[in-house]
């Protein structure tokens, strides 16, 4: 089977990294030649355009910045569409809007091929070592197909439904993970304030009733200093704004969201959108002149579990 990657950031150039690492047949493409350098170096092949790719590839993946920039991979000059030969899967990767993804799934299919959206969730220490969580909406058949590949790109593999309900599970939990930083924000600040240590704070959450995922990466990045968790302002402003497009087509009066979306627009104000997403705590921190920071944080975040081989979770209705 042969593979094609088109999209190689922070998330992406990882998860085509476990694709070579478990020996697949890639081919690669981005628009910075140098991001697949390590991977053409391991064995990887490079694309000329996408519409090549989509001739020569049984799968051609797009992991990508925006809806507007995988409409034009899949659309516009030397696209997908332009080489898109029957039965080729195009497997959206990004994080993006179920309308616009059920739309170019509809071009895709009318070429014969099929569309399957299938955002990750877990992190990029997570994307590294093949232990990420992969949601898939599609029909069940071309699941089939395509769950060997993203079998060797994460561990965690959800079946969702049709194409477009992945990319809503995926906003949806994004609108989660920014709320549980939001209110991480506060509850270190309030913790700081009151005098107490961080360290302990720290431990105390992740033994309670408050412990999260977001708590276990984020909260370690924030007291460190770095606040590098390789996630930046302006994707969360996109990624609670996806969710709020979904909430208002089906008419639910959302009253956190729209909150949520002011306070990262302010911290865009302030600190400008390629700012890390955690350091929206530096508008606690200056307005009570108080610096979060603990010692014994890592920089950045590395998942220490070993890689395992990639399993479908199956809902509960399903069993």
């Amino acid at each position: 089977m042969h593979i094609g990657f088109i999209g190689l950031g922070n998330v992406g150039g990882k998860l085509a990294g476990s694709l070579v690492r478990n020996g697949l047949n890639v081919t690669v493409r981005d628009l910075d030649e140098a991001a697949a350098s390590e991977l053409l170096a391991a064995g990887a092949r490079w694309g000329d355009n996408a519409a090549t790719m989509a001739a020569e590839c049984d799968i051609v993946i797009t992991c990508l910045p925006s809806p507007a920039i995988s409409a034009k991979v899949v659309e516009g000059p030397e696209g997908l569409l332009e080489g898109m030969t029957p039965g080729t899967i195009w497997a959206e990767m990004s994080t993006t809007d179920e309308a616009e993804v059920k739309r170019l799934g509809s071009l895709v299919s009318a070429n014969g091929g099929h569309a399957v959206d299938c955002p990750v969730s877990g992190g990029c220490h997570r994307a590294a070592t093949g232990n990420i969580a992969i949601f898939a909406g599609c029909d069940r058949a071309v699941f089939n197909t395509l769950l060997p590949v993203l079998k060797a790109m994460g561990r965690r593999i959800l079946h969702t439904g049709e194409l477009g309900s992945a990319s809503v599970l995926k906003v949806v939990t994004n609108y989660l993970a920014t709320a549980n930083l939001l209110t991480l924000c506060e509850a270190l600040v309030t913790t700081k304030a009151a005098g107490l240590d961080l360290a302990t704070a720290y431990e105390a959450i992740k033994i309670s009733s408050g412990n999260s995922f977001v708590h276990e990466t984020e909260t370690q990045v924030i007291l460190n200093g770095s606040r590098d968790i390789n996630f930046t302002l302006d994707l969360v402003l996109k990624d609670i704004g996806l969710f709020q497009s979904v909430a208002d087509r089906a008419n639910v009066p959302l009253q956190i969201n729209p909150l949520m979306i002011s306070i990262i627009k302010e911290g865009i104000d302030r600190y400008g959108m390629r700012e890390w997403s955690p350091n929206i705590i530096k508008r606690l921190e200056e307005s009570t002149g108080l610096t979060v920071l603990a010692d014994g944080f890592p920089a950045e975040m590395t998942d220490d579990e070993p890689e395992e081989p990639g399993y479908e979770i199956v809902p509960r209705s399903r069993q």
